[in-house]
């Protein structure tokens, strides 16, 4: 009989439910550590993933393709803007992790009616590190995800640190993530927060979120750097000609986009490329005005 009574009492003590508040200040009851998450931003998915959770994520988004293939035998609930809210009940999560820019807000107040909906809200790094921590907390994986959180800082210190025998001038960016109409990203946003870090200003700073632009507007703001993302839209080689015919004197380059906008453990591998796109920003530089 004890050891029966033993067994139900640790049961009991191995989930238990606790009240912890998401980062829009919403205050979420949570069984932890939750069995059954679905997560519907990518990013997040890679982190649970790397925190050691993968069996725990029973569902996930057709975006969410990272880490390597162990996403594939996921159940698919749709796009992050477009779920399929009846697949996600039927998964029966406890737990939900959304985000506040990524997902559709009509959609995520459905879900919270029958579920727990944490929800992210992340515009700087800062802002990152504190969800990295907050997801390992509610999952009981706090010392990898502190492990985590430590790593990322490290290797961030370490990008604000000029290479050797350099002297880095500030120099002026646009960053385009769509094409007709050309979109670009603007103050307010994880990206811009990206650049910064990289020791680049942004010329869309006066603007915020993602403002639409022109190619002749672009040419007129006289960028030093112009990157193209790898998304949402597809940038690729033959897209760079058309910005050079605008901005001659500019680097034109195009970026891995998941570096700029994926805020969880894929930070580790940011900062080292930043670190790299940097140089060779700066070296492009000098061949133009050589």
């Amino acid at each position: 009989m004890r050891c029966k009574i033993g067994i139900i009492f640790s049961s009991i003590l191995s989930t238990m439910t606790k009240i912890f508040t998401d980062q829009m200040g919403r205050e979420v009851k949570i069984s932890t550590p939750p069995k059954r998450i679905v997560s519907i931003v990518p990013s997040q998915t890679e982190l649970l993933f790397d925190l050691g959770l993968g069996e725990a994520v029973v569902g996930l988004t057709k975006f969410c393709i990272h880490p390597g293939e162990k996403w594939k035998d996921k159940t698919k609930v749709g796009g992050t803007k477009k779920l399929h809210i009846e697949k996600i009940a039927s998964l029966k999560p406890n737990l939900i992790l959304g985000n506040k820019e990524e997902n559709d807000r009509q959609q995520i107040e459905q879900l919270e009616k029958d579920f727990p909906v944490w929800m992210s809200d992340i515009y700087t790094l800062e802002d990152a590190l504190e969800m990295i921590t907050s997801v390992g907390e509610i999952t009981a994986k706090n010392e990898k995800a502190a492990v985590l959180s430590e790593k990322i800082q490290q290797a961030f210190q370490q990008l604000k640190k000029k290479p050797a025998n350099t002297d880095l001038p500030s120099l002026s960016v646009a960053y385009l993530i769509w094409k007709n109409p050309y979109m670009a990203a603007a103050s307010g946003t994880f990206i811009n927060s990206m650049l910064h870090a990289m020791g680049l200003q942004n010329i869309f700073s006066q603007k915020t979120r993602y403002p639409e632009t022109t190619l002749e507007e672009l040419a007129a703001l006289k960028p030093d750097v112009v990157l193209l993302s790898s998304e949402p839209f597809p940038f690729r080689e033959k897209h760079l000609e058309e910005i050079k015919q605008q901005c001659p004197a500019a680097v034109v380059k195009l970026v891995d986009g998941e570096m700029f906008s994926w805020y969880g453990s894929r930070l580790l591998q940011a900062a080292p490329y930043f670190a790299n796109l940097r140089l060779e920003i700066t070296h492009a530089l000098e061949k133009i005005s050589q």
